[in-house]
């Protein structure tokens, strides 16, 4: 792919993280790194300015569906003009990629009909080289028939899936999106879903760029290392909030995003879920409560969503539940 990529790095105080993710990135060839600060009170900004990265204020704290937003659109997402990137990569702070990340990822991209391409990203406890584990934090994201997302590989040997094939999609740690995805995914202006504030909203993009006809690649010579929040080992430690907010977001992703026909299909597994969800509710997380009430009251925005991206739907290719890349 010929034109030019930014990379697009999201700080929420994040400035000791940047000191071993933004050098990563600037080695990449032929890239432009932007900062999102998201109303940062530590060296983020001194940080950019040292390293010659340009910094893209928000101006108050935001959510981080907000925040990527506001970065996406200052890099001429959903925009016009002829400057705009045509590859968009996605990184957190927390996440440093390969020297030879793009030189990997790109030539994957530039094939017909694929729209983001997920990396290899290996786990880290910290941003040294000493930090890195030899176990895997994800090649890519999964949904399955229950409509639950999770992460391909998480936790197993970083030896397994050496071999590339089609995901449901990238994890929002670090995904590459050919611009003309993202353009489209957006609707008023929203690349992410601003109601869904944090988790699943990756998962949310991924599946919206497949009901628009786009396809997500695994791509294993692609390489970052990851310290991951928020995942299936470290659930449990996470606030009441955040485990409810990624419960409610569910419901909020099908609405938008499933059809009658989809949902009849997989009606056994759906229905199934949901009796044991409820129990596990009622029995053993009360504070998940509140996410069916939080569901309910956004379903005015999901709908309105959902309206404009079915409007754009691409014939009825059927989207890939369950599907996870080889090992």
């Amino acid at each position: 792919m010929s034109a030019s990529t930014v990379i697009l790095v999201l700080s929420v105080d994040e400035a000791p993280l940047l000191q071993s993710c933004l050098p990563a990135a600037l080695a990449q060839p032929d890239a432009r790194v932007v900062v999102i600060d998201n109303a940062c009170s530590d060296g983020t900004v001194a940080l950019c300015a040292s390293l010659g990265v340009e910094a893209v204020a928000t101006g108050e704290r935001l959510s981080y569906a907000a925040a990527m937003n506001v970065g996406l659109r200052a890099v001429g997402v959903d925009g016009a003009g002829e400057d705009r990137p045509s590859v968009v990569l996605l990184l957190n702070a927390d996440c440093v990629i390969d020297d030879g990340f793009l030189a990997a990822a790109l030539p994957r991209l530039a094939q017909p009909g694929i729209g983001s391409v997920a990396p290899k990203l290996i786990r880290a406890t910290g941003p040294e080289v000493a930090d890195r584990l030899d176990v895997i934090d994800t090649v890519g994201m999964f949904v399955d028939r229950r409509r639950k997302n999770g992460l391909v590989g998480h936790g197993e040997p970083a030896s397994r899936y050496a071999i590339g094939r089609e995901v449901f999609g990238g994890d929002g740690a670090c995904v590459l999106y050919r611009r003309e995805v993202l353009d489209r995914c957006a609707v008023d202006g929203e690349v992410f879903d601003e109601d869904m504030a944090l988790w699943a909203s990756d998962v949310d993009l991924a599946w919206r760029a497949q009901v628009l006809g786009w396809r997500a690649f695994y791509e294993p010579a692609a390489v970052g290392w990851h310290q991951r929040f928020y995942s299936p080992t470290t659930r449990k430690s996470v606030s009441e909030a955040h485990r409810r907010l990624q419960f409610r977001n569910r419901y909020l992703m099908m609405l938008k995003n499933d059809t009658a026909g989809s949902l009849l299909r997989d009606l056994p597994w759906v229905l199934g879920y949901e009796v044991l969800a409820l129990g596990h509710v009622l029995l053993r997380e009360r504070c998940l409560l509140g996410g069916y009430r939080e569901a309910w009251e956004l379903r005015g925005g999901a709908r309105r969503r959902r309206g404009a991206v079915q409007a754009r739907r691409v014939g009825e290719r059927r989207i890939g539940f369950g599907v996870r890349a080889a090992a």
